[in-house]
């Protein structure tokens, strides 16, 4: 019975391959929203103001940051917790892949986080006139609790790599 259920529970690992999978067609979504920003944006790029025009960048780079952070914890969660990827030898093949544990990957995801607050946060600056200070304010707070944290976990991450 025991063997039964470790065996069970081993298997469910496979449970998450479909959410991996469904992480695929969230950046297929995205890949499309982007695209579609550039479309829009080319035919009226010398009627924007500058300031306009860097608002909307900023998206593009906030679409391409989160676009990583999708690809980084789809395919290193898919290698962590479900099966290794079988890449043929003469296939390109990240650097990063087969490296990353759980541990690095939260890492990686929370600097993401952090630089993806950071482009909110400086388009909410560049847009300051039409915003509430007070929920400028917020957004500060938010964006340094973003901070705090990354900085915690990595020190707690450096704490424990140093005891082992």
């Amino acid at each position: 019975m025991e063997r039964f259920l470790e065996n069970a529970m081993y298997a469910s690992r496979w449970l998450l391959a479909p959410i991996y999978f469904g992480l695929s067609l969230a950046l297929l979504a995205l890949s499309l929203k982007f695209f579609q920003e550039i479309f829009h944006i080319l035919p009226h790029v010398f009627a924007k103001s500058e300031s306009e025009l860097i608002l909307v960048l900023l998206s593009l780079i906030d679409m391409a940051l989160v676009g990583g952070l999708l690809v980084m914890v789809m395919i290193s969660g898919y290698e962590n917790f479900v099966s290794q990827l079988d890449i043929d030898e003469g296939k390109e093949k990240l650097d990063w892949l087969g490296k990353m544990d759980s541990g690095s990957l939260k890492m990686k995801v929370a600097a993401s986080i952090v630089a993806i607050s950071s482009i909110h946060l400086l388009r909410m600056f560049m847009d300051a006139q039409q915003i509430d200070n007070e929920k400028l304010m917020w957004y500060v707070i938010m964006h340094m609790t973003f901070v705090v944290s990354a900085f915690a976990m990595g020190y707690l991450d450096k704490l424990t790599k140093h005891d082992h």
